[in-house]
């Protein structure tokens, strides 16, 4: 599913110099979750994340590739130190 959705949204949100680094389903709570990671070769801030999810929401909403899915969570990948 990664591919899919690298395919379909990575094109769209290089501006914001991030990419699709996972995408993958669990379950919490009994609803059934679409995880969307987002990397960069910088620190991603809120508003890059913002931005990028609005663009893939739109995107997701549009492909109907998520119909079973009860939500949909795009957050960015933690960076640490490097020491």
């Amino acid at each position: 599913m990664k591919n899919k959705i690298s395919e379909l949204v990575d094109s769209k949100i290089k501006d914001l110099n991030v990419f699709v680094d996972d995408a993958f389903t669990s379950t919490e709570e009994g609803k059934k979750i679409f995880n969307i990671v987002l990397d960069s070769e910088e620190v991603i801030d809120l508003n890059k994340v913002t931005e990028a999810s609005r663009i893939i929401n739109k995107i997701i909403d549009e492909s109907n590739l998520l119909e079973d899915i009860d939500e949909l969570d795009i957050y960015s990948k933690e960076k640490g130190d490097n020491e």
